[in-house]
């Protein structure tokens, strides 16, 4: 995530929202007072009739499977079926995880009905944008009667911590706005998620500049839900978390941090606070996020990684170091230069000097770039998430130990907030 929104964006790390978008597995077997069945074919095969069902946009062939008798259920899928109905999909696909993967609640349902508790993983596809299958998870409910499955629940799994993950098009109905770069899907109007897709689309060229073009589409895929709330169900987080927040990057795991797809998701309410300038440099920090993910990892420290997102958007601005990072620039006026370059817990959402944190992480990026060159950068990046110690890339790139970076870094600070 970025700082307030009045200057950037929000945190694109692996962490936080990612941890929230790749929906946890295991489970115990359901506690069902009516008997559970045992994994079975035609579980998979009702599935596969949906999932083809909703990328042939036949209704009533994807409402065929929902149980009738689940009524909200029921009618939650209609809605659903129609909101989706403009995301370019180029595949959509169920797979059956495993049964018996949460305790099941009672039920007043008469009649030697069988229910079952399944996990079962989403994959899909965006035409034109998605090189690899996003995957997420959710947790069903099947019932059968008569010879016959359906899904009856997504959500009797909450309580034992077993969550559906949400998408845009649980919300309400997506509208989609496609631009030069970039995929907008919105639950807004559609004046205001073509101004989305404008930013998106001068944001794009700035970090092939900065990054290159290569190991990336060269487009982005913005969502942009309505509230507050909205987002938080998305990121499966608590949505004050994120209310400075103007826009954050998740990485959706498609089975391995090396194939990820990543969307930007936009908080209306701070997103709109900005002025043209800090839409700009918001959707270029995440669009930067973007490109990197193939060459970011767990190793890769969030000074690095955020601070190149922050590089890459300011730039060209014309802007100031000062102008940038007028928070570290009042602590160096009054005799507090930082010790230690920012440690990853000081880029919690919550955390108290979250805007030093960030362009303390953009000063080391812009050092790199200024004294060696913004190639050895990139290197330095690309190094850093292979899981080589830290202090042995910076040896190998700038001949320097992490310690003489540090105080060269401390120095570049003071000179240039000062």
């Amino acid at each position: 995530m970025t700082a307030p929104p009045t200057r950037r964006s929000a945190i694109g790390a692996l962490t936080g929202a990612l941890a929230g978008l790749t929906a946890c597995t295991g489970g115990s077997g359901s506690a069902a007072p009516r008997r559970t069945a045992t994994a079975d074919p035609a579980l998979q095969q009702l599935l596969t009739r949906r999932a083809t069902a909703l990328l042939h946009r036949d209704r009533q062939a994807f409402l065929a499977g929902a149980d009738p008798r689940a009524t909200r259920y029921y009618a939650a899928q209609r809605r659903m079926f129609d909101d989706i109905a403009e995301v370019p999909l180029a595949a959509w696909s169920y797979r059956l995880v495993r049964t018996g993967a949460f305790p099941l609640p009672p039920t007043a349902d008469a009649g030697g009905t069988v229910r079952t508790a399944a996990e079962v993983e989403l994959s899909y596809r965006l035409r034109g944008y998605d090189a690899r299958p996003v995957l997420s998870t959710e947790y069903l409910t099947f019932t059968r009667r008569a010879g016959h499955w359906y899904v009856a629940a997504d959500d009797d799994g909450a309580s034992a911590g077993k969550r559906t993950a949400v998408q845009l098009w649980d919300q309400g109905k997506v509208t989609a706005v496609r631009g030069t770069h970039s995929l907008v899907l919105g639950l807004v109007d559609t004046a205001t998620l073509r101004g989305y897709a404008a930013d998106a689309d001068r944001a794009v060229p700035q970090v092939q500049r900065a990054w290159g073009k290569a190991g990336w589409p060269g487009s982005v895929v913005v969502e942009a839900p309505g509230t507050l709330d909205q987002l938080g169900a998305l990121l499966a987080a608590d949505p004050d978390d994120y209310r400075g927040i103007a826009a954050v990057t998740t990485g959706e795991l498609g089975g391995s941090a090396a194939a990820p797809a990543d969307r930007v998701l936009v908080n209306p309410a701070a997103f709109g606070r900005l002025s043209a300038f800090g839409r700009q440099v918001v959707l270029t920090h995440e669009t930067t996020h973007v490109a990197t993910r193939l060459a970011t990892t767990s190793h890769t420290p969030l000074w690095l990684s955020e601070g190149f997102a922050d590089w890459a958007a300011y730039r060209d601005s014309g802007r100031t170091a000062p102008e940038i990072a007028p928070e570290l620039a009042q602590d160096v006026t009054a005799g507090h230069i930082p010790a230690a370059l920012p440690a990853n817990a000081d880029f919690r959402p919550t955390a108290p000097a979250l805007p030093q944190a960030y362009e303390g992480g953009w000063l080391a990026n812009r050092l790199i770039a200024d004294q060696w060159s913004p190639a050895t950068l990139t290197a330095v990046y690309r190094a850093a998430g292979t899981g080589t110690p830290l202090d042995a890339v910076l040896q190998a790139h700038l001949h320097l130990s992490l310690a003489a970076f540090t105080a060269r870094w401390r120095t570049y600070v003071r000179q240039e907030l000062t």
